[in-house]
């Protein structure tokens, strides 16, 4: 397994409130562990919310005493989250602050993964081809499923910013979970919307087939989204599998 993580504000915001964490070694009860977090909040609160959100998690699961790692991740999601909303009720400056969560770990065969928001997880099939496992919590998304706007039309696009879940916004966080299956998969891009919304996924995965290396894929995909116009900050992170899992 090799993985790579990358980040960069864009071409039009003022900062950077998505962060990234990458390790294919062992983190607490975990065999490893990637996570893309995408801040929101006036001021510096959405920065400060997806870097502490990453930093509070990792040190949960290295502190926390759950040896089953789909445990040990669902409960340190819970704290941190917790941590966050009780820290928002009282710094005022960082009232209304909340971020995206996509965390994956990889243990045998399987693929465990955790989605609050609109940040992705896709498979990239062994052809080449991008499937994308994790639903977005936003509110076109929602009344595309009740039949009320259809995908793609512009009022999808004028409201697609809107979530309907986040961390840190309330005392407790609705996660996602999926359990995904390796088998005929290569590897797995964890990205924020800065990167979903200035390039499609038939690009993207046009440009994984081009770039062999993770660090070049990852750089390859940032480019793409600022050349696409850069509207906002852009994360992705690379795993690319190795072993059993991906040659079956």
């Amino acid at each position: 397994m090799r993985a790579a993580a990358l980040t960069d504000t864009g071409l039009v915001r003022e900062s950077n409130q998505d962060t990234v964490f990458s390790s294919t070694a062992p983190v607490g009860a975990l065999p490893n562990l990637f996570i893309v977090a995408d801040g929101m909040g006036g001021h510096q609160a959405g920065d400060y919310c997806s870097r502490m959100l990453v930093d509070r998690l990792v040190a949960a699961l290295q502190s926390g005493e759950e040896t089953v790692p789909l445990r040990a991740l669902r409960q340190a999601i819970g704290e941190t989250n917790l941590s966050l909303f009780r820290e928002a009720e009282e710094r005022e400056e960082l009232s209304g602050m909340g971020s995206t969560l996509v965390a994956a770990f990889t243990e045998e065969e399987t693929a465990c993964v955790f989605n609050i928001g609109d940040s992705r997880l896709y498979a990239v099939e062994e052809g080449g081809a991008l499937r994308q496992v994790t639903r977005d919590h936003s509110y076109v998304e929602e009344m595309v499923s009740a039949g009320k706007l259809e995908r793609g039309s512009e009022q999808y696009y004028q409201n697609k910013n809107i979530i309907t879940r986040a961390v840190g916004i309330a005392e407790s966080a609705d996660a996602d979970v999926f359990e995904l299956p390796l088998t005929g998969c290569s590897a797995l891009l964890l990205c924020t919307d800065g990167l979903t919304n200035m390039v499609t996924d038939a690009e993207i995965a046009e440009l994984l087939r081009k770039h062999q290396e993770p660090e070049d894929a990852v750089r390859a995909l940032i480019h793409a989204a600022n050349t696409a116009g850069g509207r906002d900050n852009i994360s992705a992170v690379l795993v690319q599998l190795a072993g059993e899992e991906a040659r079956r």
